[in-house]
């Protein structure tokens, strides 16, 4: 009966990512199936704990936080959970050996929000690092299937990558975040000034990020390979439509690609792939 408790709480964190991310579950449906659950399971992870901080605004946010990072540990610990998000988690942790740095590195970024919402240029790399580029590390964990020289040779790669999801996220919530909850990330940037030329600036920062990250992506197992192209499809497409925008127009609404652009850039991604052109 374990399995199909084991089962459930995957399914519960399959459930959290269709429900939250329509561009990262069509990444994961074209993976192998059996690379599918554990990134579901990181997934819920991450995204369970970025809840706590964004959006449980009338909860004791530094509370919740403190308890879900104790449960974390003592689940990992104990190879158990009654909560179904880190009972998926602490399988993959174990199974693919990922780092108790990680996961630290993770929820010392998501206590961050609690207390700053402007970022100095060492906080914002700490920021990136944890909130972003060890995810990537996570899901490589994976993708390696304990293959430790392929990690540590693709570990840049993903950490660029990550960087660059999460730097275009804020770009394309920077009216929310600021109108909701008073942050800034971006160092030295005045939302209420936000210019052109900061904007150029970033940009051209996330554009270093995706062409290291690009160097990784053609090198990933096959399995997944398609699966990270696709993601990284979708938001350089999408980076592509926050270039176009004006600076006033990112710091009014919130940018996005619509679903059937994203069924295309599936449809072009995998005729890529099968022709080996990626």
């Amino acid at each position: 009966m374990l399995d199909l408790y084991n089962k459930t709480c995957l399914e519960c964190s399959k459930l959290i990512t269709n429900r939250y991310s329509t561009s990262f579950s069509l990444g994961i449906r074209v993976f192998d199936q059996k690379f599918r659950s554990p990134i579901y399971a990181i997934y819920g992870f991450v995204r369970f704990a970025d809840e706590i901080v964004d959006t449980f605004h009338d909860y004791p946010k530094a509370e919740l936080l403190d308890r879900f990072w104790k449960d974390t540990y003592q689940a990992i610990e104990e190879g158990i959970s009654l909560n179904p998000v880190l009972q998926a988690f602490q399988q993959v942790v174990h199974k693919y050996h990922i780092e108790n740095e990680l996961i630290d590195a993770f929820l010392k970024s998501m206590e961050m929000d609690l207390h700053f919402d402007k970022y100095d240029p060492s906080l914002y790399k700490e920021y990136i690092y944890g909130s972003a580029e060890v995810v990537g590390l996570m899901c490589l964990r994976v993708f390696c299937e304990g293959d430790d020289a392929l990690y540590q040779h693709l570990k840049e790669s993903a950490r660029s990558l990550g960087s660059a999801f999460q730097k275009i996220n804020f770009l394309r919530d920077m009216a929310s975040d600021f109108d909701e909850r008073g942050r800034v990330y971006f160092p030295g940037v005045d939302f209420d000034n936000f210019s052109a030329q900061d904007k150029i600036d970033i940009e051209a920062d996330i554009k270093k990020d995706f062409d290291e990250a690009y160097k990784g992506i053609v090198q990933l197992p096959k399995g997944v390979r398609l699966g990270v192209y696709l993601a990284y499809v979708y938001y350089t497409n999408l980076f592509q439509k926050i270039k176009r925008a004006s600076a006033e127009r990112v710091t009014q609404e919130r940018i996005r690609v619509r679903d059937g652009k994203k069924m295309y850039l599936l449809f072009s991604s995998a005729v890529k792939n099968s022709l080996n052109l990626l």
